[in-house]
């Protein structure tokens, strides 16, 4: 071989005997293909690094080995299982809070929050305004805007979920 080995010259002359090695190890056609393209990905990623081109052969040996462990590792931590055989271990979760939202409340919501807070979030959410457009409509600084509509966005949230908990506590009498 010459001193830098020509990647297509390569795949032709190892692909076959490095497939043949990974289909003894994986025991399917579909992972040893994978696995063999996967070792031709990390020869053209890393291949350069190798200083005796006389070891070409053995060099993706190795990477091949070290990639399939690597793989059964991987499986062994982060087994495959189909989502429906999962359904026992998945813990239960309640509907979100976000399917029983109407725009109405939101208006309301809104309505009563405070004047400071209120315009960013109007401006921003309701009108399309950009941070900057924001600032220069409301005479303030980019950060402040930002911090406003955090802020606005964090009271907004707690006004909305009251009426849902008062409603929770008088179904509970």
């Amino acid at each position: 071989m010459s001193a830098e080995p020509d990647f297509d010259a390569l795949v032709s002359r190892y692909y076959q005997p490095l497939y043949q090695f990974a289909f003894s190890l994986t025991r399917t056609e579909a992972e040893a293909g994978d696995l063999t393209q996967q070792t031709f990905y990390i020869w053209a990623a890393k291949g350069g690094q190798l200083r005796d081109r006389a070891k070409v052969k053995s060099w993706l040996f190795t990477a091949l080995h070290r990639e399939f462990l690597n793989s059964r590792r991987r499986q062994t931590r982060f087994p495959h299982c189909e989502l429906g055989e999962a359904d026992a271990e998945l813990p239960a979760v309640e509907a979100v809070r976000s399917e029983h939202l109407d725009a109405v409340g939101a208006v309301a919501a809104l309505a009563r929050l405070d004047e400071t807070f209120r315009a960013p979030i109007a401006l921003f959410y309701l009108e399309d305004y950009s941070y900057r457009e924001i600032a220069e409509i409301l005479e303030i600084p980019v950060g402040t805007v930002k911090s406003r509509l955090s802020r606005g966005l964090g009271q907004l949230q707690q006004l909305m979920a009251e009426p849902a908990e008062l409603a929770g506590r008088k179904g509970e009498r």
